[in-house]
Formats: C-alpha cells, structure tokens, sequence
C-alpha cells in the first residue's frame, strides 16, 4: 500500500528525535519528530529535510541571582551519516556550500540535515544557532533549508511528489520550485500553479504578530528571490513578504494543528487573497516515545493502575530531587507546567491566586514542579522563568523549578506527576501535545479549553476545564477570569478529589487513558495527512 500512496519530503526548521540530539527548541520540533517516527513504524513515505544546528537551540541555566543565563556548546553527533552530496545556493553574492547529512538512528524515516560548516565555506555559521542571530542572517538559514532543502533531495534522487512545509520557515522552498519550473519554458503563472499541486503547509502560531516576514528589499539583497521581480514576490507572499501568506499561496492545502486553531487560523488569514483551503488536523504524539510501558495496561484492576502511577511518581519525584535539590512527597498531589517561557502561556497563573493556594502550598498539600526555556533574546520570557525561580525560593517544601528544559524533562514530568496544568489565553496554543503525553500516561489534565483540550475535555470525567469559552476583551479582565477559575477548580475539586475519593481519581485516570489513546497519537494524525492532504 505505501509504494501507491504520495511520497513526501517534510521541511522543518527543527525536529526533537531524542534529548541528545540538539536540534530542537520547542513543540514544532517535537511534532515533527514524532511525524517521522510515525512514518517509519507505519512503512508510510516520508524523508525529512531540515537543518544541523551546530550549536542547538540554547541551554539555559539560573544563575545564583535566579535569572537565567544562555550557554553555547558545538555538538558532534557520531549517529549522523555523510552522504556525500553538497548543494550550493547563492547568498549575498556568494556561493555557499552545504554538506547533506542523513540521520536514520532514533526510529525514524530518514531526515537529511543540511551543514555550512564546511572549511572555506562563506557564511559557515549560517548553520550555527537554531533560530539565532537576526534578519539577514534568518533568511540564509531559510534559503538553505528551502532552496538548498530542494536541491539536496533531487542530488540524493530521492522523488518527491508532496512537499510539506511545517511553518513559513520552508516558504522559499516554493521559490526554488517556481524557479526550476520557470526554467523549463512555463510562465510565473504556470509555474506558480504546477507548484501549488506539489506543496501543502501547516500553519502554527495563533498570533498575527508571530508570523514572520521579511522586507522585501531583504530577500533581493540575500537572492532569496531566484530571479523573481518585485511584483512576484509581492504576489506570493506581499510586502513585506510575510512566510505565512507565502505558504498559504504556494500550496494546495493547509492545516491548522487543532481543531480550534483551524477556526482561529481561518479568521486570521481570511483577508489574504488567494490563500488555499485551511482544513483542522490535530496534532499526535509518538506513544513509544512518550508514554511510560507500565501505563500502557491493560490493568487487572485499580489497584495495579495505582501502583504502576506511583511507581512512575516516585522515579519523577527522584528525578526532581536530583536536578533542583527539592525532595517531594510521593502521597501529595503533584502538579506538573513544563512550556516554552512565553507571556500567552502564563507559566505564573497560579500565583495570581497565591491568597486562596498558600496554606496550601505552606502545608505541602500541593506540590508544583515546573520547567521552561526562554529565547535568548526574551527578556520578557526570561522574567517569566526569574518569577518561576522566585517563587521555588518562596515555598521550597512545595515548588521547584527545573533549568533547561529539555525532552528528558518533559518526558518524566509528563509521565509521573499527578495533573497536568495548562492555562494558556485561549484561542493563542496551536494545539499543546504535552497534555496528550500526560493523558495517556493517566496524568489528569486541568487546563483552560485551548488547544487540542476542547476535543477532549470531559470535566470531572477524563480530567477539568479550567473556566469557560468565553474570551474577554481585554487581557487583563481574562488573565482575573481565569486566576479565580483555576483556584476554583483546584480548592473545589482537584484537591478534594484526589485526597478523599481514590475511587474517581482511578477512574478518571482509565477514563483519561482511553479516551486520548487512538485519537491524539501520530497514526491517526498522519492517516489524515495522507487522506485529507497530501491526495486532497
């Protein structure tokens, strides 16, 4: 069956395989890692293109002040294989060579990384930092992953019929494509359209001002524009050229990665002319990765589902201890946050509540462990993670605050806290897969309905709905709403629950457990890429 179905090359800035292997910042990443090892357990065709990041994304760590700090390491990788090829793109008048590596170690369908670190080479550092530097140099890393992403698989003669662009970072790959096509003897028109049949894209971030883009000026210096006029490129991606708006026009089809971002990405782009069909598919996530073996049942009983759950709590507990110093009690609630430091995820909501939760936090009935990286250049996120370590200081019996935040730490605070607390402002999380790793690992999700959440909340069934639907105008009456709805929920329900009715906690659990199990994984996730995209 998979040699009739389309076969795909999926371009992405980032993919997390595995904690060692730095090549990932956040959420994007981890989906695309788990797309590829879904492909390979499913025999699906499917390669990956990205970028290796010499330095990685950031290691961040807190400084005896409590503020954090930035660290940059070179990374080799042994895993990673030469395949021989090397591609050029032009940058900035110069030729820039870049060397392809194939990464086939972690369980996955092949991922070739494109590296300029290459002796000699013009810009070798244009592969440095995931997501570094500034405006010139963001492009060339778009242009090799794009223009040069392309060029490497036709070198490698790997066929392509679908090219996925998993966010605006890859939107020059349908550049290269117009520009091969142009080449041959079609029309701008001619070629745009051929093009579109070739491409779909998904689009991430809920928040207009989160889409990036580039003056237009910007891609005629770089050469990002292949030879296209001004009025082209107005025409793809207007001006400034904005990757979004580009993606939107160059493909046939696109996804939001939620059902709720579907509406939201709907309405943000509904003024841009032209743009493709914006469908829903919520994301998944890679269930061998993910969730621990001992929470996959089936259980003979409640009881051993308990015990599988505290066997997975106390090595948490023990992990905590060993990166923060902050011993936890094994028969007290825990509550897990581990996110990107961004200001729409409210890291911090809870303390906004702090009168209604100190007792609460004094007496160790609750214990908050979180976790969470900010960009280098944040200074806004880097006060939210100084606030996190402040308030670890303040209640050191009760809450800590884990540096780096890292795939090794998501998996263990998604496998072995007790709830899961996510209380972004809606409609701003895309989707927010680490409440689906919670979830099947029968860690009880409390979050704000955003996200993937709403198609699967069932309120004192499979876990709680943190407030309502309801988005206030201003940010400051929504952040009050749901402050005194997350502390509702928590003094009124969560905390009496799992204290005084085992029962329904258990049952919650199975209920949380089987009802995320097939719905939320990348099977089902990429069974509807095929069906819903790629053959649309």
């Amino acid at each position: 069956m998979a040699n009739q179905l389309p076969r795909v090359a999926y371009f992405c800035m980032e993919y997390g395989l595995d904690n060692a292997f730095k090549q990932y910042a956040g959420g994007l990443g981890i989906l695309a890692g788990d797309t590829l090892k879904g492909a390979r357990d499913n025999g699906l065709p499917m390669v990956g293109v990205g970028l290796r990041w010499k330095q990685g994304y950031t290691d961040q760590h807190i400084g005896p002040d409590g503020k954090p700090y930035d660290a940059f390491h070179n990374y080799e990788y042994p895993w990673l294989k030469d395949t021989g090829v090397t591609v050029t793109v032009r940058i900035r008048d110069n030729d820039v060579r870049a060397k392809v590596w194939l990464c086939d170690h972690f369980g996955n369908a092949p991922l070739y990384l494109l590296d300029t670190d290459i002796p000699g080479n013009p810009d070798a550092w244009i592969t440095g930092q995931l997501y570094g530097w500034f405006g010139e140099e963001r492009v060339a890393q778009e242009m090799i992953l794009g223009i040069g992403g392309v060029r490497a698989l036709q070198a490698l003669g790997i066929p392509v019929d679908i090219y996925h662009f998993n966010e605006g970072h890859a939107a020059l790959a349908g550049l290269e494509l117009i520009r091969q096509k142009m080449a041959a003897g079609a029309s701008f028109h001619e070629a745009w359209e051929a093009t579109r049949r070739q491409v779909v894209f998904t689009t991430h971030t809920p928040v207009p001002e989160g889409n990036e883009s580039h003056p237009i000026e910007r891609l005629l210096y770089m050469g990002a524009n292949l030879g296209l006029t001004v009025d082209q490129l107005v025409q793809i991606g207007g001006s400034p050229f904005n990757m979004t708006v580009a993606g939107l026009r160059l493909a046939k089809c696109a996804n939001g990665v939620s059902q709720l971002h579907g509406e939201t990405a709907n309405r943000m782009w509904q003024g841009v002319e032209g743009h493709c069909e914006i469908r829903a598919i919520t994301n998944g996530i890679h269930r061998p990765t993910w969730v621990d073996p001992r929470m996959r049942g089936p259980f003979a009983s409640p009881d051993d589902l308990w015990a599988a759950h505290m066997a997975v709590k106390r090595e948490t507990i023990d992990f905590i201890a060993r990166k923060t110093g902050v011993r936890f009690d094994p028969e007290k609630l825990l509550i897990g946050f581990s996110r990107r430091a961004a200001p729409y995820k409210r890291s911090d909501l809870i303390f906004r509540c702090e009168e209604q939760v100190r007792s609460l936090l004094e007496e160790g009935k609750i214990q908050i462990v979180f976790s969470g990286k900010a960009h280098p250049l944040d200074d806004t996120g880097k006060r939210i993670v100084q606030h996190l370590v402040a308030m670890a200081r303040r209640y050191p019996r009760s809450v800590a605050f884990i540096e780096n935040y890292d795939m090794e730490v998501g998996a263990a605070l998604t496998r072995g806290c007790d709830v899961w607390l996510n209380n972004p402002r809606r409609p701003q999380e895309a989707c927010g897969t680490s409440g689906m790793k919670a979830a099947m690992n029968g860690v009880l999700n409390a979050s704000i309905l955003d996200g993937w959440w709403p198609e699967a909340a069932q309120h004192g069934v499979n876990g709680w709905v943190i407030g309502d639907d309801v988005v206030p105008a201003s940010v400051a009456e929504q952040d009050e709403r749901d402050a005194a709805a997350l502390a509702r929920v928590l003094l009124e329900e969560i905390v009496p629950t799992y204290y005084h009715n085992r029962p329904k906690w258990l049952a919650m659990m199975r209920a949380s457990i089987e009802s995320t199990w097939e719905r939320f994984s990348v099977d089902r996730m990429l069974k509807e890429y095929w069906e819903r995209l790629y053959m649309a």
